[in-house]
């Protein structure tokens, strides 16, 4: 959980305009001396003290932008597998993803590459 901006404030302030160190911030206000040098790298390149958005998704971005070519694939061969789509993406548009990227792509549009049976199983073999 992020600490409050109020004691990031007095950290900056500390060091910015009070002349202590980053470590001698870091003991007065008992936090890491990792996060007063964050905090205070922060406020100096942005002029921003506050903490930026935890969590989501921030690497899915630029396998999006092939998105229209993924999905017109599958559809005019919905038999490819991970490692053909993978070749194309490659020979196509010079874009190299993992298979597990690729997978997690197709995932999240709900499309699956499981094998279907050719034929039905047969209710008359005994199984133990």
């Amino acid at each position: 959980m992020a600490l409050s901006d109020d004691l990031r404030q007095r950290v900056v302030d500390g060091v910015v305009s009070g002349g202590l160190s980053r470590n001698e911030a870091a003991r007065r206000f008992e936090i890491s001396i990792a996060s007063a040098v964050r905090w205070v790298k922060l406020y100096l390149t942005t002029g921003e003290i506050s903490p930026r958005p935890a969590g989501g998704d921030r690497r899915s971005g630029r396998i999006e932008a092939h998105r229209a070519y993924l999905l017109g694939l599958i559809r005019r061969a919905p038999d490819s597998t991970l490692l053909e789509i993978q070749q194309r993406l490659i020979a196509n548009c010079g874009e190299h993803f993992s298979v597990s990227v690729l997978w997690r792509f197709f995932d999240r549009h709900g499309i699956t590459f499981k094998k279907k049976r050719r034929t039905p199983r047969s209710s008359s073999v005994r199984t133990c």
